[in-house]
């Protein structure tokens, strides 16, 4: 029997969304509800499995775990698109890996809370109402204002219409921005250097990756308006995580709504826990019920068919 590993599981709510128990009969599966300490523990917890099912990156799949889980045949991953994967090492040990569809919108609908979130003081308010206060802060209303994106794709789209509907301008930069996008939606394109100046809010909506790895760093933040707010949940590493605090602990900018970060899960001593102008959250863009049914669905489905020789929805 194929003994599978479901990884990433940080609410232990795998079963709620296939039935495990009718699975028995194929798998012989395991959930592991908490991050590893380290790679070396998670070759150790790892090593005797044949199949991973991993949430996009959160546990780190590197050549070294690879190469160290001598058994490992099939990883299936959430969404069709992982960097935590190393695709290379997988593909020169033939072990096939394979993906999920996904909903973007909750990323968007989860970008336009942090916005309005922040423009209206909601994290210190709700903190101040649980203690008794009533009205400490007073807030920005979006119409009027301009929203800035860092990428126009699938999701920075979504977010361009809101902010449209908002009665807000909208302007887009990035390294190959498609300009007949930005006229289907009445979106200005700009430089970077534009964008960072004039953005009242900026939201992050790029992959990430080498290209984009620090693309906000101290010298943005000091381009940016001090009424300004900074807005990711794209990937962590987009924006360089010391300048950030250092940039909403001086008040160089007026706040920031995150969702990613450098290191996953966030250290629970990290400074941006302790930062008051930071609306954080645990990386929950994609956390959605209809989500984690389609991942959960569809990554046994993978699994079944490529026991049977069959594979579905490749990633190479």
């Amino acid at each position: 029997m194929l003994k599978v590993a479901i990884l990433d599981d940080y609410q232990n709510v795998a079963q709620d969304f296939v039935d495990l128990k009718k699975l028995s009969g194929q798998f012989e599966i395991k959930i592991f509800s908490e991050p590893f300490e380290s790679e070396d523990d998670a070759i150790e917890q790892l090593i005797d499995f044949e199949a991973l099912l991993i949430m996009r990156e959160r546990t780190k799949i590197s050549s070294n775990l690879i190469n160290n889980l001598k058994k490992l045949k099939y990883i299936s991953t959430s969404g069709m698109r992982n960097k935590a994967i190393d695709l290379e090492a997988a593909k020169k040990r033939k072990i096939i890996v394979t993906g999920t569809e996904i909903n973007i919108n909750p990323t968007c609908e989860l970008t336009w809370a942090l916005i309005l979130g922040l423009a209206r003081n909601i994290k210190p308010e709700i903190d101040n109402m649980y203690q008794g206060y009533w009205q400490t802060t007073i807030g920005v209303e979006l119409k009027g204002k301009i929203l800035g994106l860092i990428g126009l794709g699938k999701v920075g789209s979504q977010v361009a219409k809101i902010g449209k509907a908002f009665g807000m301008e909208v302007m887009a930069w990035s390294e190959n921005l498609n300009l007949d996008k930005c006229k289907e939606l009445d979106v200005l394109p700009c430089s970077k250097e534009d964008l960072i100046q004039n953005s009242d809010f900026l939201s992050i909506h790029v992959q990430g990756g080498e290209r984009y790895k620090d693309c906000i760093k101290l010298d943005e933040f000091d381009k940016m308006k001090k009424s300004a707010f900074l807005i990711n949940t794209s990937r962590g590493p987009i924006v360089n995580e010391d300048d950030l605090i250092i940039a909403l602990s001086t008040n160089v900018i007026a706040g920031a709504g995150i969702d990613v970060y450098e290191k996953e899960p966030l250290p629970s001593n990290h400074k941006l826990r302790f930062v008051p102008n930071a609306f954080i959250l645990p990386h929950i863009g994609y956390v959605t019920a209809e989500n984690y049914s389609i991942f959960y669905t569809q990554m046994f489905e993978n699994l079944e068919n490529c026991v049977s020789g069959k594979p579905i929805r490749v990633i190479k």
